[in-house]
């Protein structure tokens, strides 16, 4: 037998498949709500941002169903698997930290570096996004430009490659599952203003403000996310209380990490 390269898991991956495992056992019946983030979190040992990313995989896969205003449900549907795990991408949350971390820093030193064409190209970018949103179009293509844009300013090729890696891997199936749930003109809107705030920094040659300025982008989009869960949760008690024997029982069933 050949020796086959091992993956290290993502944590969300995880996650997902114990859930998957209890829903095909019948743990969690078809049509019923999934016990709250919260609990789910506290049963397993791990972060509410790893249970989200989790449970937008399951439903990537067809095996939940995500209601916004209600909850999560065990779909009735026949669940339909990612053929490619890679394609799911990073984690959200974990994602949007690690370019917080490493973008800011980028514009940092873009602000310093960038040349006249450099700054040129980011303008085109913020350009191009507003011309997309104006008639209605997909900007994802503009928002990659930018971002990469700004990576070239600093004439650093291996910031370069970290930017474009933190993207390409970043946009799968889960986080653009995210943005069909949460995403809204005003968002778009503020996006469009947020790169805005980032260009003009840049133009003004001012490190700190432009760090600051990417921060707040991604800081903002983090929020979001968040915020459009605070939405799932704000019924998932309304309709179905799990009592502590419920709750203890469920608790046995999830092996904590």
């Amino acid at each position: 037998m050949p020796i086959q390269a091992i993956e290290s898991q993502r944590l969300y991956r995880q996650i997902a498949a114990q859930l998957s495992a209890l829903i095909a056992a019948g743990e969690f019946p078809e049509g019923t709500r999934l016990p709250t983030e919260r609990d789910l979190a506290e049963q397993l040992g791990v972060s509410r941002p790893s249970v989200r990313e989790a449970l937008i995989a399951l439903e990537v896969q067809g095996k939940v169903e995500v209601r916004v205003g209600a909850g999560v449900f065990v779909s009735r549907a026949r669940p339909v698997a990612v053929a490619d795990p890679t394609s799911e991408g990073q984690g959200p949350f974990e994602l949007l930290r690690a370019r917080w971390l490493i973008e800011g820093e980028i514009a940092w030193e873009a602000a310093h570096n960038a040349s006249a064409e450099d700054l040129a190209a980011v303008r085109r970018a913020v350009e191009q996004m507003q011309r997309r949103q104006r008639e209605k179009r997909d900007a994802e293509d503009a928002d990659r430009d930018f971002h990469l844009a700004i990576a070239r300013a600093t004439h650093n090729s291996a910031l370069v490659a970290v930017a474009r890696e933190l993207w390409d891997q970043g946009r799968g199936a889960i986080w653009k599952r995210m943005e069909h749930h949460f995403q809204t003109p005003e968002l778009r809107a503020a996006a469009l203003r947020d790169h805005r705030a980032i260009q003009g920094a840049l133009e003004s040659r001012d490190p700190r403000r432009a760090r600051a300025a990417m921060r707040q982008h991604l800081e903002r989009v983090d929020r979001e996310f968040n915020r459009g869960w605070e939405q799932i949760k704000e019924h998932e008690s309304a309709d179905i209380e799990v009592t502590a024997e419920d709750r203890s029982t469920r608790g046995r069933r999830l092996r904590r990490r």
